[in-house]
């Protein structure tokens, strides 16, 4: 089975969707599960996992009212406000929901470089492992070492790093990206999607090539058992088509062992959102 642990569904709005600048008017657009499920029919992708975009709890109902609707979609990340003072009712209202299985904050927009550490926020994720839930951790490579002190802190907590971290390829940064990924992977609760990759670096010019070092380290870092397939559909459009996405994943795995491309194709994803 081939799950796709990351993607997106709106309904395009210039204000909500404000970070979709110049470069990417391509997905100046909606996109709808009618529109990923033809996508999915053409690369043999048996199901997904929605990653919200847009930081309020109707984008949760949205994505789950989407996933109830259609089974491809076999779990939702969504967004709930983890500093709140009510998070606990919050996420008890959210057990309800059997397709919703994790949630993310876009910390990578955020001003303060230490966010992920903040009383209030700790406080929040705290709570989610007494509910089952994950936790998708969308930074900068500027925000590692924050993000180093933060999963310390929760042992039992799962947590995925979404985009290997969004290492700025088109301008060849590595080292200290590396360095960080590599002492946050000693942490066995941490996975890493090996996704978002294509569109950190130059969108009309990457080559496999160039891409290749950064998933050469996470795989050496995480190991087979902890990286999981992404698409990063539709932001991945501005770089490149799907089949170019799956394309660049499947043959750097190519080499490894049948088990150990279909847990990153499919049962990491399965076992760590529990779908």
């Amino acid at each position: 089975m081939i799950i796709d642990a990351h993607q997106h569904f709106w309904k395009y709005s210039p204000i909500n969707h404000a970070w979709i600048d110049d470069n990417m008017s391509v997905i100046r657009k909606d996109f709808l599960p009618s529109d990923l499920k033809k996508v999915y029919q053409a690369n043999n992708i048996d199901g997904c996992v929605a990653v919200q975009a847009d930081q309020t709890l109707e984008e949760t109902d949205f994505l789950l009212a989407m996933a109830n609707e259609n089974d491809f979609i076999k779990g939702v990340v969504g967004w709930v406000d983890l500093q709140a003072t009510n998070v606990d009712e919050v996420l008890q209202h959210y057990t309800t929901s059997r397709k919703l299985n994790g949630f993310r904050h876009i910390v990578q927009g955020e001003p303060d470089p230490n966010f992920l550490l903040r009383p209030s926020f700790l406080n929040g994720v705290s709570k989610l492992e007494k509910y089952n839930f994950t936790y998708d951790i969308l930074v900068f490579p500027h925000q590692l070492l924050t993000t180093l002190e933060f999963v310390k802190k929760f042992p039992n907590q799962k947590f995925v790093i979404d985009h290997i971290a969004k290492p700025h390829i088109k301008d060849g940064f590595y080292e200290g990206w590396a360095v960080l990924m590599t002492t946050i992977a000693q942490q066995p609760n941490v996975y890493c999607k090996i996704s978002g990759m294509i569109t950190e670096a130059d969108y009309k010019q990457w080559t496999p090539k160039q891409i290749e070092p950064y998933m050469t380290l996470v795989l050496e870092a995480f190991g087979a058992k902890r990286l999981l397939f992404g698409s990063d559909w539709p932001v991945c459009l501005v770089a490149g088509n799907y089949k170019k996405v799956k394309d660049l994943v499947t043959n750097f795995i190519g080499t490894l062992s049948e088990n150990e491309q279909a847990d990153i194709m499919g049962n990491n994803a399965v076992e760590f959102y529990s779908l």
